[in-house]
């Protein structure tokens, strides 16, 4: 295993994001449709697919790197999903311009910054929207983890336990608040979406 993150190592991982997205597209789709649109799993697909057409071109650059697939990724999804996620990636890719390794020690404060941008973006409070408590969760359990392993272990074990927690309680923001307590029980689409993505990771980690 690398011991620290460069282009070619975010190659491999966006890679394997990408195939988890086709195959869990339904799913996602699904799920969405019991609490919103129904189309997230196609906007996962598209974005993920746009990023995959780019990776032969990402520079060693990790931030630059990071900043085309952000613009990948908004390109040809243009929903309020896509473009939290690519708020994120425009974070972490802001903190490793210029550099072309990244110590696996620095995940959790790039992961930490880009919850932040997420919630400022769109929510002024950010423990009230599940998305961004998915990814805080994740975010806790990597802290500290120089071993790309036990990270990911980490951050699939805090996500987890984030959707369990969320899913009896009613949705407060996003579309899905309009269902009131008829969300109670469902879980949240886009942190089960979240929780896909680092299913992905797994793969690129062993």
């Amino acid at each position: 295993m690398p011991d620290a993150i460069t282009t070619a190592v975010l190659r491999g991982a966006l890679a394997r994001i990408a195939a988890k997205m086709e195959s869990c597209s339904d799913e996602l789709n699904a799920l969405d449709a019991q609490l919103g649109d129904g189309d997230l799993g196609v906007t996962m697909v598209r974005g993920t697919r746009a990023v995959a057409s780019e990776l032969p071109n990402l520079p060693d650059d990790v931030g630059l790197a990071l900043l085309k697939c952000a613009q990948a990724f908004t390109k040809l999804s243009g929903s309020t999903y896509g473009t939290l996620l690519a708020t994120g990636l425009m974070s972490a890719a802001k903190a490793t311009k210029g550099r072309t390794e990244v110590p696996w020690l620095e995940v959790s404060p790039l992961l930490a910054s880009a919850l932040l941008a997420m919630a400022q973006r769109k929510w002024r409070k950010i423990g009230r929207e599940n998305r961004a408590r998915r990814l805080g969760g994740g975010t806790r359990r990597h802290r500290g983890n120089r071993r790309p392993r036990r990270a990911g272990c980490g951050c699939r074990r805090g996500g987890g336990q984030c959707l369990d927690r969320f899913r009896n309680q009613p949705a407060r923001q996003g579309r899905a608040r309009i269902f009131g307590e008829k969300s109670v029980g469902k879980d949240d689409p886009g942190m089960v979406a979240f929780e896909r993505i680092i299913e992905g990771l797994k793969s690129s980690d062993e």
